[in-house]
């Protein structure tokens, strides 16, 4: 017998009038409309799953039913299933089915359609059913892990490793273990970078960093509770639970979603006691990311990703990549590695930390209290014969002076350094004593980038922008005729926020001999800029604009990022 022949027999569905009214409930506490439906259902579970199912015309299955599936995580991966709140599974014929428990959400059934590789019959069940599906999946995956542990070390870490599950959250006895791990679960889950917990008066609040901008998740009322919060993180980080006068720094690591995940801790003093950051480094997630990453999947337009090919193509040279903290420089340097590692070059990398992990690169990680620094590991990788090197960042004069030698000697050099635009990479060379006629010998181009916001696809919409907020960006009536303003009202998907995800911008500046004599006689930055405009550069602010004029963001997002000029 198939397990779909375990559904629940069809019966009537929701009447509009109901729906209606879960949907008035839903806006009017700013939260799923599936969630509304179900509280204001008076029926079990599963019946209620069948209720909607019979609404939408979908198939239905049970609890138990569901439970007597196999799941297929060969066609959609365990943390991606959990993400998207969906499960495939095949039944006793070999057919491809996903459940699925919101019907109201179109945007995770076209993601994994998008990402399924033959057609699916989506079966509906109640959320539940659903989340005790993937804790058990969990549970597995964690007993397998102990079994493929067979080195006493690894076995050694595992039994020290937390595990964080739905299930061991659920299960845990102390308010303030449970107040940590939910809230380390819950950033993971929604993808945050970084977690802030900041004491207040009587009070902690908490903050995930999405898509590069902080939103207050919840506040919690109690002053020693907030106390014990902080402790609490910094057993977890072995850091002096009684020192609370001075910065401390520290780490651990946590299995989440059947995978190690480490996490970067720092705790600072203020005027109401202790505040903590907490950095998500899913280092198995970023290598998953960086196996087949390719410029024009990074977000550049088509004109950038060609003129940052024609770098990295270079033979010999230096290419450098600017921008701020967390503007997308690592990656655009691994995307170029990814594309010009054919397995016929020595590529070597120093960083700090090692953040991908790309096969047949030879990676090093920076370890100052070692004495391994930029400038050390630089020397050393000269000679380890590569042809192709990449810097993590460029941080003081020793560094710069050797990474313009290696690039005039034969090799080709990828870096980071710290500015604002692609001109004030001169003046931070020549800062730095660099002589200018081998810096601009040695240089072949220098890309400054952002990341900015894009709208959510859910809940984007035409809009008009004000009339100041024009003025503001510098941008007249007759310049926006052919601007498609739109704007995200905000909703659960995107947090509220009216964005999801981001993508790159950059100008890019190509050196030309016009432009390499006009550094040499230090001729003001005004009179180079006008000389790249006129050679074809297109700045940050161009870039922008140009995503506000497809729809794509909008004007507040980039006067946030960009200077209006």
């Amino acid at each position: 017998m198939n397990h779909t022949d375990h559904a629940i027999a069809g019966r009537d569905g929701f009447s509009l009038s109901q729906l209606a009214l879960a949907k008035a409930d839903a806006v009017r506490e700013k939260r799923r409309l599936i969630e509304a439906l179900d509280d204001q259902a008076t029926m079990s579970h599963d019946e209620c799953a069948a209720k909607l199912a019979a609404t939408f015309h979908y198939r239905c299955l049970s609890h138990d039913a569901l439970h007597a599936c196999e799941a297929d995580f060969h066609t959609i991966s365990y943390p991606e299933a959990v993400a998207h709140e969906c499960l495939p599974f095949r039944d006793e014929d070999g057919l491809l089915c996903v459940a699925f428990c919101d019907p109201f959400d179109p945007v995770r059934q076209a993601w994994a359609n998008e990402h399924l590789r033959e057609p699916a019959v989506w079966v509906l069940v109640h959320r539940v059913a659903l989340l005790s599906m993937c804790a058990k999946y969990e549970a597995e995956a964690r007993a397998m892990d102990d079994v493929l542990a067979v080195g006493e070390e690894g076995r050694r870490t595992s039994e020290a490793m937390e595990d964080l599950s739905i299930k061991s959250i659920s299960e845990g006895t102390s308010p303030v273990v449970k107040l940590v791990h939910s809230t380390i679960y819950d950033a993971f889950k929604v993808g945050a970078s970084d977690i802030h917990l900041e004491a207040g008066t009587s009070d902690l609040t908490i903050r995930y960093r999405v898509d590069g901008v902080l939103i207050k998740v919840k506040v919690v009322e109690g002053k020693e509770l907030a106390e014990q919060a902080i402790s609490r993180i910094k057993v977890m980080s072995e850091l002096d639970i009684a020192e609370r006068r001075i910065p401390q720094d520290g780490r651990f690591k946590l299995a989440v979603l059947g995978r190690v995940v480490d996490f970067r801790v720092s705790v600072m003093p203020s005027i109401y006691g202790e505040d903590s950051v907490i950095r998500i480094l899913d280092k198995q997630a970023l290598s998953q990311q960086s196996q087949g990453l390719r410029l024009d999947l990074v977000g550049f337009d088509e004109q950038t990703v060609s003129q940052i090919r024609g770098l990295a193509s270079e033979p010999y040279g230096l290419m450098l990549v600017t921008g701020p903290t967390g503007s997308g420089k690592t990656t655009t340097l691994y995307a170029v590695l990814s594309e010009v590692n054919h397995g016929h070059d020595k590529i070597i990398t120093i960083e700090d930390p090692v953040e991908y992990q790309l096969a047949g690169i030879l990676q090093i990680p920076v370890n100052e209290k070692k004495g391994l620094t930029f400038s050390r590991g630089l020397r050393s990788i000269l000679r380890h014969d590569p042809d192709k090197i990449m810097v993590g960042e460029i941080r003081d004069a020793e560094t710069a002076q050797i990474a313009v030698q290696s690039a005039l000697t034969g090799h080709l050099v990828l870096a980071t350094v710290h500015a604002n635009n692609v001109l004030d990479i001169i003046g931070r060379f020549l800062h730095m004593g660099v002589e200018p006629y081998n810096f601009v010998s040695a240089l072949n181009g220098v890309v400054a980038q952002r990341l900015v916001r894009v709208l959510c696809v859910r809940c984007v919409q035409p809009h008009r922008p004000d009339p100041k907020l024009l003025a503001a960006s510098r941008l007249t009536d007759a310049a926006v005729v052919d601007f498609d303003f739109r704007i995200g009202r905000g909703c659960e998907h995107c947090h509220g926020t009216g964005y999801k995800g981001r993508r790159a911008i950059a100008e890019v500046l190509l050196l030309d001999d016009e432009i390499r004599e006009q550094i040499i006689a230090r001729e003001p930055i005004r009179r180079i800029k006008d000389t790249a405009r006129a050679a074809g550069t297109r700045f940050l602010r161009e870039s922008a604009v140009d995503l506000v004029r497809q729809g794509i963001t909008t004007l507040e997002e980039i006067n946030r990022v960009t200077f209006v000029a």
